[in-house]
Protein backbone atom coordinates (compact mmCIF):
# COMPACT_ATOMS: atom_id res chain seq x y z
CA UNK A 1 0.00 0.00 0.00
CA UNK A 2 1.15 3.52 -0.72
CA UNK A 3 1.47 5.61 2.42
CA UNK A 4 0.00 8.67 0.68
CA UNK A 5 -3.25 6.74 0.13
CA UNK A 6 -3.78 6.18 3.86
CA UNK A 7 -6.42 8.59 5.09
CA UNK A 8 -5.11 8.22 8.63
CA UNK A 9 -2.22 10.30 9.88
CA UNK A 10 0.22 9.90 12.71
CA UNK A 11 0.24 12.59 15.37
CA UNK A 12 3.11 14.27 17.19
CA UNK A 13 1.66 14.07 20.68
CA UNK A 14 0.05 11.43 22.83
CA UNK A 15 -3.72 11.91 23.40
CA UNK A 16 -4.20 13.92 26.58
CA UNK A 17 -7.16 11.86 27.84
CA UNK A 18 -5.42 8.46 27.59
CA UNK A 19 -3.28 7.01 30.37
CA UNK A 20 -2.77 3.50 28.95
CA UNK A 21 0.32 2.87 26.87
CA UNK A 22 -1.46 0.71 24.29
CA UNK A 23 -4.13 3.31 23.50
CA UNK A 24 -1.63 6.17 23.48
CA UNK A 25 0.57 4.44 20.90
CA UNK A 26 -2.27 3.05 18.79
CA UNK A 27 -4.00 6.44 18.59
CA UNK A 28 -0.76 8.31 17.90
CA UNK A 29 0.20 5.85 15.15
CA UNK A 30 -3.24 6.01 13.52
CA UNK A 31 -4.41 2.46 14.32
CA UNK A 32 -7.51 3.32 16.35
CA UNK A 33 -9.82 6.25 17.05
CA UNK A 34 -11.30 6.85 20.48
CA UNK A 35 -15.07 7.36 20.35
CA UNK A 36 -15.54 7.58 24.12
CA UNK A 37 -14.08 5.97 27.23
CA UNK A 38 -13.78 2.24 26.58
CA UNK A 39 -15.04 2.49 22.97
CA UNK A 40 -12.70 2.57 19.97
CA UNK A 41 -12.97 2.47 16.19
CA UNK A 42 -10.40 0.36 14.33
CA UNK A 43 -8.82 2.25 11.43
CA UNK A 44 -7.21 0.56 8.38
CA UNK A 45 -3.86 -0.17 10.06
CA UNK A 46 -5.52 -1.35 13.26
CA UNK A 47 -8.02 -3.51 11.40
CA UNK A 48 -5.19 -5.24 9.53
CA UNK A 49 -3.61 -6.22 12.85
CA UNK A 50 -6.94 -7.30 14.33
CA UNK A 51 -7.81 -9.42 11.29
CA UNK A 52 -4.46 -11.20 11.45
CA UNK A 53 -5.02 -12.05 15.12
CA UNK A 54 -8.50 -13.29 14.21
CA UNK A 55 -7.19 -15.41 11.33
CA UNK A 56 -4.60 -17.12 13.54
CA UNK A 57 -7.35 -17.81 16.06
CA UNK A 58 -9.72 -19.04 13.34
CA UNK A 59 -7.14 -21.51 12.05
CA UNK A 60 -6.57 -22.96 15.51
CA UNK A 61 -10.29 -23.18 16.31
CA UNK A 62 -10.86 -24.98 13.01
CA UNK A 63 -8.00 -27.36 13.86
CA UNK A 64 -9.95 -28.70 16.86
CA UNK A 65 -13.18 -29.08 14.91
CA UNK A 66 -14.80 -25.72 15.57
CA UNK A 67 -17.35 -24.40 13.06
CA UNK A 68 -17.67 -20.65 12.67
CA UNK A 69 -20.98 -18.81 12.92
CA UNK A 70 -22.17 -15.46 14.15
CA UNK A 71 -24.97 -14.87 16.61
CA UNK A 72 -27.05 -11.74 17.09
CA UNK A 73 -25.95 -9.01 19.48
CA UNK A 74 -29.51 -8.30 20.64
CA UNK A 75 -30.62 -10.78 23.33
CA UNK A 76 -34.09 -11.63 24.60
CA UNK A 77 -34.76 -11.22 28.30
CA UNK A 78 -36.41 -14.66 28.46
CA UNK A 79 -33.25 -16.39 27.21
CA UNK A 80 -31.29 -15.23 30.24
CA UNK A 81 -34.02 -15.40 32.88
CA UNK A 82 -33.88 -19.20 32.72
CA UNK A 83 -30.42 -19.14 34.32
CA UNK A 84 -31.09 -16.04 36.45
CA UNK A 85 -28.37 -14.11 34.62
CA UNK A 86 -30.71 -11.34 33.48
CA UNK A 87 -30.66 -10.20 37.11
CA UNK A 88 -28.36 -7.19 37.48
CA UNK A 89 -27.25 -8.44 40.88
CA UNK A 90 -25.85 -11.57 39.22
CA UNK A 91 -24.51 -9.92 36.05
CA UNK A 92 -23.81 -6.22 36.57
CA UNK A 93 -22.42 -5.36 33.12
CA UNK A 94 -25.60 -5.55 31.03
CA UNK A 95 -26.48 -2.81 28.56
CA UNK A 96 -30.26 -3.03 28.33
CA UNK A 97 -32.92 -1.31 26.27
CA UNK A 98 -36.52 -1.68 25.07
CA UNK A 99 -38.08 -2.20 21.67
CA UNK A 100 -40.89 0.09 20.45
CA UNK A 101 -43.41 -2.34 21.92
CA UNK A 102 -41.70 -2.15 25.35
CA UNK A 103 -40.10 -5.61 25.03
CA UNK A 104 -36.91 -5.66 27.07
CA UNK A 105 -33.68 -6.61 25.30
CA UNK A 106 -30.02 -6.74 26.21
CA UNK A 107 -26.85 -6.22 24.20
CA UNK A 108 -24.83 -9.41 24.32
CA UNK A 109 -22.11 -9.45 26.97
CA UNK A 110 -21.73 -13.22 26.50
CA UNK A 111 -23.55 -15.90 24.50
CA UNK A 112 -23.79 -19.17 26.49
CA UNK A 113 -27.56 -19.10 26.93
CA UNK A 114 -28.20 -17.82 23.41
CA UNK A 115 -25.99 -20.51 21.87
CA UNK A 116 -27.76 -23.25 23.85
CA UNK A 117 -31.15 -21.91 22.79
CA UNK A 118 -30.03 -22.08 19.15
CA UNK A 119 -28.25 -25.46 19.44
CA UNK A 120 -31.36 -27.10 20.93
CA UNK A 121 -32.91 -26.78 17.46
CA UNK A 122 -30.08 -28.79 15.91
CA UNK A 123 -29.00 -31.31 18.56
CA UNK A 124 -31.55 -34.01 19.33
CA UNK A 125 -29.56 -37.25 19.01
CA UNK A 126 -26.20 -38.65 20.07
CA UNK A 127 -25.43 -38.70 16.33
CA UNK A 128 -25.40 -34.88 16.39
CA UNK A 129 -22.58 -34.80 18.94
CA UNK A 130 -19.94 -33.59 19.45
CA UNK A 131 -20.77 -30.12 18.12
CA UNK A 132 -18.40 -27.20 18.61
CA UNK A 133 -19.15 -23.70 17.34
CA UNK A 134 -17.39 -20.35 17.62
CA UNK A 135 -17.79 -16.75 16.56
CA UNK A 136 -16.04 -13.39 16.43
CA UNK A 137 -18.59 -11.14 18.05
CA UNK A 138 -18.73 -7.57 19.30
CA UNK A 139 -19.57 -7.71 23.00
CA UNK A 140 -21.03 -4.91 25.10
CA UNK A 141 -20.18 -4.65 28.79
CA UNK A 142 -21.07 -1.73 31.01
CA UNK A 143 -17.76 -1.70 32.86
CA UNK A 144 -17.50 0.62 35.84
CA UNK A 145 -14.01 1.69 34.79
CA UNK A 146 -12.56 1.60 31.29
CA UNK A 147 -9.07 2.99 31.76
CA UNK A 148 -6.82 0.38 30.16
CA UNK A 149 -7.28 1.34 26.51
CA UNK A 150 -8.36 -1.54 24.30
CA UNK A 151 -7.37 -4.03 27.00
CA UNK A 152 -10.65 -3.36 28.84
CA UNK A 153 -13.38 -1.85 26.73
CA UNK A 154 -17.10 -1.37 27.00
CA UNK A 155 -17.33 -2.52 23.39
CA UNK A 156 -14.85 -5.12 22.18
CA UNK A 157 -14.38 -8.07 19.85
CA UNK A 158 -14.25 -11.54 21.38
CA UNK A 159 -13.73 -15.00 19.98
CA UNK A 160 -16.07 -17.23 21.94
CA UNK A 161 -16.40 -20.96 21.31
CA UNK A 162 -18.88 -23.42 22.81
CA UNK A 163 -18.62 -27.19 22.97
CA UNK A 164 -21.43 -29.73 23.23
CA UNK A 165 -20.44 -33.30 24.11
CA UNK A 166 -22.05 -36.67 24.81
CA UNK A 167 -20.27 -37.40 28.08
CA UNK A 168 -17.55 -36.24 30.42
CA UNK A 169 -14.83 -38.18 28.60
CA UNK A 170 -15.63 -36.59 25.24
CA UNK A 171 -15.96 -33.17 26.85
CA UNK A 172 -12.65 -33.44 28.73
CA UNK A 173 -10.85 -34.52 25.54
CA UNK A 174 -12.05 -31.42 23.73
CA UNK A 175 -11.32 -29.22 26.75
CA UNK A 176 -7.69 -30.34 26.76
CA UNK A 177 -7.40 -29.99 22.97
CA UNK A 178 -8.63 -26.41 23.28
CA UNK A 179 -6.05 -25.63 25.94
CA UNK A 180 -3.34 -26.75 23.50
CA UNK A 181 -4.94 -24.72 20.70
CA UNK A 182 -4.93 -21.64 22.94
CA UNK A 183 -1.25 -22.14 23.69
CA UNK A 184 -0.60 -22.27 19.93
CA UNK A 185 -2.55 -19.04 19.38
CA UNK A 186 -0.62 -17.16 22.04
CA UNK A 187 2.65 -18.54 20.71
CA UNK A 188 1.84 -17.51 17.13
CA UNK A 189 0.96 -13.93 18.08
CA UNK A 190 4.17 -13.57 20.09
CA UNK A 191 3.17 -13.92 23.75
CA UNK A 192 3.36 -17.67 24.25
CA UNK A 193 6.40 -17.70 26.51
CA UNK A 194 4.84 -15.21 28.93
CA UNK A 195 1.29 -16.62 29.01
CA UNK A 196 0.23 -19.09 31.71
CA UNK A 197 -2.75 -21.40 32.09
CA UNK A 198 -4.09 -20.20 35.43
CA UNK A 199 -6.54 -21.62 37.96
CA UNK A 200 -9.09 -18.90 38.63
CA UNK A 201 -12.59 -17.91 39.73
CA UNK A 202 -15.50 -18.58 37.41
CA UNK A 203 -17.10 -15.19 38.14
CA UNK A 204 -20.65 -15.07 36.79
CA UNK A 205 -20.07 -18.38 35.01
CA UNK A 206 -18.88 -21.17 37.36
CA UNK A 207 -17.19 -21.57 40.74
CA UNK A 208 -13.77 -22.10 39.15
CA UNK A 209 -12.33 -21.72 35.65
CA UNK A 210 -9.05 -21.64 33.79
CA UNK A 211 -7.64 -18.35 32.57
CA UNK A 212 -4.76 -17.59 30.28
CA UNK A 213 -2.79 -14.84 31.99
CA UNK A 214 -0.06 -12.90 30.18
CA UNK A 215 2.75 -11.17 32.08
CA UNK A 216 2.21 -7.45 31.53
CA UNK A 217 3.19 -4.39 33.58
CA UNK A 218 -0.16 -2.80 32.73
CA UNK A 219 -2.05 -5.87 33.93
CA UNK A 220 -5.00 -5.85 36.31
CA UNK A 221 -4.33 -9.19 38.01
CA UNK A 222 -1.71 -10.93 40.09
CA UNK A 223 -1.03 -14.61 39.71
CA UNK A 224 1.15 -16.94 41.74
CA UNK A 225 3.36 -19.34 39.80
CA UNK A 226 5.03 -22.55 40.88
CA UNK A 227 7.59 -22.75 38.09
CA UNK A 228 8.78 -26.23 39.03
CA UNK A 229 5.26 -27.70 38.75
CA UNK A 230 4.17 -25.26 36.01
CA UNK A 231 1.09 -24.31 38.03
CA UNK A 232 -0.39 -20.81 38.14
CA UNK A 233 -3.12 -19.55 40.48
CA UNK A 234 -5.02 -16.27 40.33
CA UNK A 235 -4.63 -14.24 43.53
CA UNK A 236 -8.42 -14.07 43.97
CA UNK A 237 -8.66 -17.84 44.57
CA UNK A 238 -5.39 -18.33 46.46
CA UNK A 239 -6.82 -20.24 49.43
CA UNK A 240 -5.69 -23.28 51.38
CA UNK A 241 -8.51 -25.24 49.71
CA UNK A 242 -7.20 -24.43 46.24
CA UNK A 243 -3.59 -25.07 47.22
CA UNK A 244 -4.57 -28.51 48.50
CA UNK A 245 -6.63 -29.15 45.41
CA UNK A 246 -3.65 -28.38 43.16
CA UNK A 247 -1.09 -29.95 45.50
CA UNK A 248 0.97 -26.73 45.66
CA UNK A 249 2.88 -25.24 48.60
CA UNK A 250 2.48 -21.52 49.26
CA UNK A 251 6.23 -20.99 49.84
CA UNK A 252 6.99 -22.19 46.30
CA UNK A 253 4.84 -19.53 44.64
CA UNK A 254 6.13 -16.41 42.88
CA UNK A 255 3.84 -13.37 42.56
CA UNK A 256 3.64 -11.82 39.07
CA UNK A 257 1.51 -9.03 37.56
CA UNK A 258 -0.53 -10.19 34.59
CA UNK A 259 -3.53 -9.51 32.38
CA UNK A 260 -6.17 -12.06 31.43
CA UNK A 261 -6.08 -12.73 27.68
CA UNK A 262 -8.25 -15.85 27.54
CA UNK A 263 -10.51 -18.05 29.62
CA UNK A 264 -12.23 -21.43 29.47
CA UNK A 265 -15.20 -22.61 31.52
CA UNK A 266 -16.01 -26.22 32.20
CA UNK A 267 -19.75 -26.06 32.79
CA UNK A 268 -20.21 -29.80 32.75
CA UNK A 269 -23.97 -30.41 33.09
CA UNK A 270 -24.84 -27.17 34.95
CA UNK A 271 -26.02 -25.16 31.95
CA UNK A 272 -27.87 -28.10 30.43
CA UNK A 273 -29.73 -28.71 33.68
CA UNK A 274 -30.74 -25.04 33.82
CA UNK A 275 -31.86 -24.90 30.18
CA UNK A 276 -33.12 -28.49 29.75
CA UNK A 277 -30.55 -29.09 26.99
CA UNK A 278 -30.86 -32.81 26.22
CA UNK A 279 -30.29 -35.38 23.49
CA UNK A 280 -31.44 -38.95 22.94
CA UNK A 281 -28.67 -41.49 23.58
CA UNK A 282 -28.08 -44.87 21.88
CA UNK A 283 -30.49 -46.55 24.27
CA UNK A 284 -33.24 -44.10 23.30
CA UNK A 285 -33.14 -42.28 26.64
CA UNK A 286 -32.81 -38.54 27.17
CA UNK A 287 -29.47 -37.36 28.47
CA UNK A 288 -28.02 -33.95 29.37
CA UNK A 289 -25.39 -32.36 27.10
CA UNK A 290 -21.92 -31.68 28.51
CA UNK A 291 -21.16 -28.01 27.83
CA UNK A 292 -18.04 -25.81 27.74
CA UNK A 293 -17.26 -22.19 26.92
CA UNK A 294 -13.94 -20.81 25.63
CA UNK A 295 -13.09 -17.12 25.11
CA UNK A 296 -10.26 -14.91 23.90
CA UNK A 297 -10.61 -11.14 23.68
CA UNK A 298 -9.33 -10.28 20.20
CA UNK A 299 -9.06 -6.54 20.75
CA UNK A 300 -7.71 -7.08 24.27
CA UNK A 301 -5.00 -9.37 22.88
CA UNK A 302 -4.08 -6.68 20.36
CA UNK A 303 -3.72 -4.21 23.23
CA UNK A 304 -1.51 -6.60 25.21
CA UNK A 305 0.74 -7.10 22.17
CA UNK A 306 1.01 -3.31 21.77
CA UNK A 307 1.93 -2.93 25.45
CA UNK A 308 4.66 -5.58 25.27
CA UNK A 309 6.01 -4.95 21.78
CA UNK A 310 6.81 -1.25 21.93
CA UNK A 311 9.48 1.20 23.01
CA UNK A 312 9.96 4.96 23.38
CA UNK A 313 9.79 5.37 19.58
CA UNK A 314 6.60 3.44 18.97
CA UNK A 315 5.22 -0.01 18.21
CA UNK A 316 7.24 -3.13 17.35
CA UNK A 317 4.75 -5.64 15.95
CA UNK A 318 5.60 -9.36 15.74
CA UNK A 319 5.74 -10.35 12.08
CA UNK A 320 2.71 -12.65 12.39
CA UNK A 321 0.30 -9.82 13.23
CA UNK A 322 2.01 -6.71 11.80
CA UNK A 323 -0.13 -4.51 9.51
CA UNK A 324 2.60 -4.90 6.88
CA UNK A 325 5.75 -6.98 7.06
CA UNK A 326 7.82 -4.26 5.43
CA UNK A 327 7.79 -0.47 5.68
CA UNK A 328 9.61 0.86 2.62
CA UNK A 329 10.99 4.40 2.97
CA UNK A 330 12.34 6.27 -0.04
CA UNK A 331 14.56 9.30 0.25
CA UNK A 332 13.89 12.45 -1.78
CA UNK A 333 16.87 14.06 -3.51
CA UNK A 334 17.28 17.31 -5.43
CA UNK A 335 19.53 15.58 -7.93
CA UNK A 336 17.03 14.33 -10.52
CA UNK A 337 19.13 11.37 -11.68
CA UNK A 338 19.71 10.02 -8.17
CA UNK A 339 16.09 10.68 -7.20
CA UNK A 340 14.86 8.73 -10.24
CA UNK A 341 17.17 5.83 -9.40
CA UNK A 342 15.76 5.74 -5.85
CA UNK A 343 12.20 5.73 -7.17
CA UNK A 344 12.95 2.99 -9.71
CA UNK A 345 14.47 0.72 -7.04
CA UNK A 346 11.54 1.34 -4.70
CA UNK A 347 9.05 0.46 -7.43
CA UNK A 348 10.88 -2.82 -8.06
CA UNK A 349 10.85 -3.58 -4.34
CA UNK A 350 7.17 -2.64 -4.07
CA UNK A 351 6.13 -4.83 -7.01
CA UNK A 352 8.47 -7.61 -5.80
CA UNK A 353 10.57 -7.55 -8.98
CA UNK A 354 13.33 -7.44 -6.38
CA UNK A 355 12.53 -10.36 -4.06
CA UNK A 356 13.31 -9.81 -0.38
CA UNK A 357 12.61 -13.35 0.86
CA UNK A 358 16.25 -14.29 0.31
CA UNK A 359 17.44 -11.35 2.40
CA UNK A 360 14.95 -11.44 5.29
CA UNK A 361 14.73 -14.66 7.28
CA UNK A 362 11.21 -15.94 7.88
CA UNK A 363 9.62 -13.71 5.25
CA UNK A 364 6.94 -15.53 3.25
CA UNK A 365 6.46 -14.92 -0.46
CA UNK A 366 3.08 -13.23 0.15
CA UNK A 367 4.65 -10.44 2.21
CA UNK A 368 3.04 -7.01 2.06
CA UNK A 369 4.70 -3.61 1.84
CA UNK A 370 3.73 -0.15 3.04
CA UNK A 371 5.68 2.26 0.83
CA UNK A 372 6.15 5.78 2.14
CA UNK A 373 6.61 7.52 -1.21
CA UNK A 374 5.63 10.98 0.04
CA UNK A 375 7.65 13.98 -1.04
CA UNK A 376 8.58 14.89 2.53
CA UNK A 377 11.68 14.93 4.69
CA UNK A 378 13.42 11.67 5.52
CA UNK A 379 13.40 12.38 9.27
CA UNK A 380 9.61 12.65 9.35
CA UNK A 381 9.25 9.45 7.35
CA UNK A 382 11.58 7.52 9.62
CA UNK A 383 9.75 8.80 12.68
CA UNK A 384 6.46 7.56 11.28
CA UNK A 385 8.03 4.22 10.39
CA UNK A 386 9.33 3.73 13.94
CA UNK A 387 5.94 4.71 15.37
CA UNK A 388 3.91 2.37 13.13
CA UNK A 389 6.30 -0.46 13.95
CA UNK A 390 6.36 -2.83 10.97
CA UNK A 391 8.95 -5.56 11.71
CA UNK A 392 11.24 -4.65 8.79
CA UNK A 393 12.21 -1.23 7.49
CA UNK A 394 13.74 -0.85 4.04
CA UNK A 395 15.54 2.44 3.45
CA UNK A 396 16.49 3.54 -0.07
CA UNK A 397 18.42 6.82 -0.10
CA UNK A 398 21.41 8.46 -1.72
CA UNK A 399 23.47 7.36 1.28
CA UNK A 400 22.33 3.72 1.12
CA UNK A 401 23.15 3.60 -2.60
CA UNK A 402 26.60 5.06 -1.93
CA UNK A 403 27.07 2.34 0.69
CA UNK A 404 26.26 -0.32 -1.88
CA UNK A 405 22.50 -0.84 -2.02
CA UNK A 406 19.47 -0.73 0.27
CA UNK A 407 19.43 -0.62 4.06
CA UNK A 408 17.37 -3.24 5.92
CA UNK A 409 16.56 -2.62 9.58
CA UNK A 410 15.04 -5.01 12.09
CA UNK A 411 12.60 -2.87 14.07
CA UNK A 412 12.68 -5.20 17.08
CA UNK A 413 16.46 -5.38 17.51
CA UNK A 414 17.58 -2.22 15.75
CA UNK A 415 20.10 -4.24 13.72
CA UNK A 416 20.77 -2.95 10.21
CA UNK A 417 22.51 -4.26 7.14
CA UNK A 418 23.15 -2.98 3.62
CA UNK A 419 22.20 -5.34 0.82
CA UNK A 420 23.55 -4.96 -2.68
CA UNK A 421 21.18 -5.02 -5.65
Amino acid sequence: MLYSKLFTKTSRDFPADETSKNAQLLIKAGFIHKTMAGVYAYLPLGLRVLEKIKQITREEMNSVGGQELIMSSLQKRETWEITNRWDDKIVDVWFKSKLKNNTEVGFGWSHEEAIIEMMKNHITSYKDLPANVYQFQTKMRNELRAKSGIMRGREFVMKDMYSCSINEEQHEKFYQETILAYHRIFSRVGVGEITYLTFASGGAFTEFSHEFQTICDAGEDYIYIDKAQKVAINEEVLTDKVLDMLNVKRENLEKIKTLETGNIFNFGLIKSEQTDFKFTNKEGKEQLVWFGSYGIGMTRLMGVIAEIYSDEKGLKWPQSVAPFEIHLVSGVEKDEEINQKIQDICKQLYTKEIDLTTEIEGLNTDYEILWDERNTGLGSKLGDSELIGCPWQILVTKRSLENGGIEIKNRATGETKVVGL
